[in-house]
């Protein structure tokens, strides 16, 4: 068991815990939520997408995050996940971020939608 992202009290009245699937998919939230410089010890931790706010709604923010969202996940989560594909896609003002990724040590295949207004 992991603790839980972001960190909580659960309904034992302890620190509440994850299954390894929810920790990893927490991982890659923080991954790409994360701007570079944000945390103290770890200053190029994170994929830099929430900077792209001001990019303008487009193909080419679209492009610019995937590019990326897989270099950011390659780089801290590499050791634990195979990154097999990013989508992203906007709609209206809301920018969405697919992962697709397995598991490095069970080999399971993972596809989960992340969502963020821009």
């Amino acid at each position: 068991m992991h603790i839980d992202h972001p960190f909580h009290i659960g309904s034992s009245r302890r620190t509440a815990t994850t299954s390894e699937a929810a920790h990893l998919r927490d991982l890659i939230e923080q991954v790409l939520f994360t701007n570079p410089g944000e945390r103290v010890n770890r200053p190029e931790f994170g994929s830099g997408l929430s900077q792209l706010v001001f990019a303008g709604n487009g193909d080419e923010l679209a492009t610019a995050a995937q590019f990326l969202v897989q270099g950011a996940l390659q780089q801290h989560l590499g050791d634990r996940l195979q990154i097999e594909a990013v989508g992203v896609h906007t709609e209206e003002s809301t920018l969405t971020v697919t992962v697709t990724y397995r598991v490095r040590t069970t080999g399971e295949r993972i596809t989960d939608p992340f969502s963020r207004p821009l």
